[in-house]
């Protein structure tokens, strides 16, 4: 497995029809019934995709994916079919072992039109709400509650998912675009999964902060897509670090963005040129919570 690979979104495998190409992931068609998710190494920040990537990324994402769609079977069918690339027409030997270890054989969903964001704590954007009106998403939260401290009960504060940025929904917002049948469903499965993340995640000293969830329909079946519980699509703080009243580091590219924000930069395109010393200090951070998470980083994987 190589590190550091396919990050231009014109570097695509021949043979197989490319159907999307997001900040980080490519999709591509297989069949009717089977597409295939391939998380790149790319980086955004500030809603711009940089030049350089970050080694080892796609394939820590993946495999970080995969152990919790294994780990929630119980409560949720989902997408994924195989991480094995032996099955998959159209790719020669070269670009099996490009793709290795950060593709995911999935089925086709219909993906339901909001992100479901569970916070189990006030932080990011919900804080910035809660200071200036009390509410996070429109909920009203308790008065006097500080950054970083934890909410009695976790909340849902489901979000747009198709517009060019996201933006937060009310309940009853969220309610009227998938329904109320579905929305009842997808709640009380969200926190389900919520809940199995944290005490997981508890138990090797990682506080699960907030997280966003990804739903569709495959058969008419409610499904868990996309990804599950990784450092992209959630805010993990080490419980060593934690504190009531600052904001805590996570296990995410914070370390990219602080670096940003030291540069003579507009957070518009062009990206600036990244210093491969930061690249590396991020990487070392997805790997070590990859190793926390799962067991074993991929690069032990592929040794």
């Amino acid at each position: 497995m190589q590190s550091d690979v396919y990050l231009g979104r014109d570097d695509r495998p021949p043979g197989l029809e490319q159907i999307a190409s997001g900040k980080v992931r490519d999709i591509y068609r297989v069949d009717d019934e089977h597409l295939l998710f391939v998380t790149t190494d790319r980086v955004s920040a500030f809603d711009v995709v940089m030049n350089e990537g970050i080694p080892h990324k796609g394939a820590v994402l993946t495999a970080i994916a995969a152990h919790w769609f294994e780990r929630t079977r119980d409560l949720t069918p989902n997408h994924l079919v195989s991480t094995e690339l032996d099955d998959i027409e159209g790719l020669d030997a070269a670009w099996r072992e490009r793709l290795g270890g950060r593709s995911m054989l999935v089925r086709r969903a219909e993906p339901c039109p909001i992100e479901w964001v569970v916070r189990g704590y006030i932080a990011g954007s919900g804080w910035k709400e809660y200071q200036r009106s009390g509410t996070v998403c429109g909920i009203p939260l308790p008065e006097g509650l500080e950054l970083a401290q934890r909410l009695e009960e976790p909340i849902l504060t489901p979000t747009t998912k198709f517009e060019a940025h996201d933006r937060p929904l009310t309940p009853n917002e969220a309610r009227e675009m998938v329904g109320a049948e579905l929305y009842e469903r997808g709640e009380t499965l969200c926190l389900e999964l919520f809940q199995l993340g944290t005490d997981e995640l508890a138990r090797i000293g990682i506080r699960l902060a907030d997280t966003k969830f990804e739903l569709g329909l495959c058969g008419g079946e409610l499904t868990l897509i996309d990804e599950a519980l990784t450092p992209d699509s959630s805010r993990f703080w080490d419980e060593a670090t934690y504190a009531v009243g600052i904001s805590p580091p996570s296990y995410d590219k914070q370390i990219l963005r602080d670096y940003l924000e030291t540069l003579d930069w507009n957070k518009e395109y062009p990206p600036p040129a990244l210093d491969p010393a930061v690249l590396e200090r991020v990487s070392a951070r997805y790997l070590d919570l990859c190793k926390r998470i799962t067991g074993q980083t991929p690069l032990e994987v592929a040794s």
